[in-house]
């Protein structure tokens, strides 16, 4: 075997699942930090209050936001740079890389800018009034600094994952999570030197975090100790390569827009379901459960970006019948674990929002719409890896109207219909959240298994 061969690491059929798993499990550690991350300034805000846990919840959605957008470089980047490391064309991996991280830095001051100034408004949109805006308004724009440097981090690692390596990521967000839970706390509480900051304490200690972690990721790159390696000289416009990324980026940055403006709608439903209001227990409990059920898809996520990394860079490589495997080996290795993690949720729900939130009307409110999406875990694995691994390819297209068809046309009318018309609370709303998901999987899963994807072109 050459040099360039061992660089690439390309499986066959009958060492498909050994890649796959060696490949998914340090994503999956990352993807642990990343949540411990947003899970534990969620936590830190429940020791202060819901106020301060509907901000934090605000953002979350304002970020997810923020990370889809970024999508239109990191998609198209992932998918390049694998197509051309699977074909032994590392140069050319490496330009992609420099051209990428230019339009990165270009998109990421947009995106501080829009942040910035549309946050009165979303705190708007949700009818927040009083300390409830006020505190959100301040949250979201110093969150908005640190979407900005998540935007050039995360374009890093999705070049680093084209590769093949899931570890250099992983690192760095190791790196980032200490941040976070060092600082955090001390400026919420006022640990020794630090000033007592409340609910502002979380957003900065999250920011410094972020940029440290962007710091990092631009280390790693340069020093050449990675396997691509970031060469400034080469960073700058390149009209070619820009329009091969938004070839692949701009129908999954369609995509994440339709799937969040679906989810924003929602989440306006979400702050309707009260007559009285904006309800801050009810936006808690939607909040905090929204963050747990988020551990279920870790390890759903970790295999689907193992996947799309494989798929990229054996369709670079010529083998579109491996390819056509990865995502099936994928969900085969960890079906078991969203089985389980449905029984965990369905019989502890009362015990997780007591551990979540102080206030009982919280656990109250969430349990039964908790115990509702416990039943919907199987089938959102397979929608993640599915289309995850779809999205690796370059097929993005596809997603993207399932996302139009499903988020806009049947999550929103249901959760409205059963949540505020019928008057089900937010265990209504989970009902058109469901049925969204549940009817993508099934379009996505279908379409995956046509396998007229392998032939798409980048």
């Amino acid at each position: 075997m050459s040099a360039d061969d061992r660089l690439r690491d390309l499986p066959t059929v009958e060492t498909l699942p050994a890649h796959v798993a060696r490949l998914a499990l340090p994503v999956l550690g990352e993807q642990l930090l990343a949540f411990s991350v947003s899970m534990f300034d969620v936590y830190l805000a429940g020791r202060i209050g819901a106020v301060e846990t509907s901000a934090i919840g605000l953002a979350s959605y304002v970020g997810w936001m923020a990370a889809l957008i970024f999508g239109l470089i990191r998609t198209g980047t992932a998918a390049l740079v694998a197509r051309r490391w699977g074909a032994g064309a590392f140069a050319d991996a490496e330009r992609i890389l420099a051209r990428s991280m230019f339009l990165a830095l270009g998109l990421a001051l947009f995106v501080l800018v829009l942040l910035m100034a549309l946050a009165p408004l979303f705190a708007t949109l949700l009818t927040m009034q009083g300390a409830a805006r006020a505190v959100t308004v301040e949250y979201l724009r110093w969150d908005a600094c640190g979407q900005a440097c998540l935007c050039l981090t995360m374009v890093g690692a999705a070049a680093l994952r084209g590769t093949g390596d899931m570890r250099t990521p992983l690192a760095v967000l190791a790196a980032t999570n200490l941040v976070n839970v060092t600082l955090s706390p001390a400026l919420v509480f006022g640990w020794g030197p630090w000033p007592r900051l409340g609910v502002t304490g979380i957003v900065l200690g999250t920011v410094t975090a972020q940029a440290t972690g962007l710091v990092l990721m631009l280390l790693v790159l340069t020093a050449g100790i990675t396997r691509i390696r970031l060469l400034w000289p080469q960073v700058g416009w390149d009209r070619d390569i820009a329009a091969r990324i938004l070839r692949i980026g701009v129908p999954a940055a369609l995509d994440g827009t339709l799937r969040f403006a679906g989810h924003f709608l929602f989440l306006m439903v979400i702050a309707r379901l009260s007559r009285s209001g904006f309800d801050e227990a009810i936006f808690a409990a939607h909040v905090i459960g929204i963050r747990v059920e988020a551990l279920s898809y870790l390890p759903a996520e970790a295999w689907g970006i193992a996947s799309a990394s494989l798929a990229g860079r054996l369709l670079g490589a010529t083998s579109p019948d491996v390819a056509l495997r990865t995502g099936h080996v994928a969900l085969r290795q960890f079906l078991w674990y969203p089985i389980v993690v449905s029984l965990a949720y369905f019989f502890g729900a009362e015990a997780i929002y007591a551990s979540m939130h102080s206030d009982p009307v919280v656990a109250q409110v969430g349990v039964p719409a908790f115990r509702l999406m416990a039943l919907c875990q199987v089938p959102n694995a397979c929608l993640i890896i599915y289309v995850m691994t779809l999205i690796g390819a370059g097929d993005t297209r596809f997603p993207m109207w399932c996302s139009l068809a499903c988020s806009l046309g049947v999550r929103v009318p249901v959760a409205y219909l059963c949540g505020v018309w019928l008057e089900g609370g937010l265990l209504g709303a989970w009902i058109g959240m469901s049925a969204d998901n549940l009817l993508r999987a099934g379009l996505i899963a279908w379409h995956y298994r046509a396998g007229v994807w392998v032939q798409t072109r980048v």
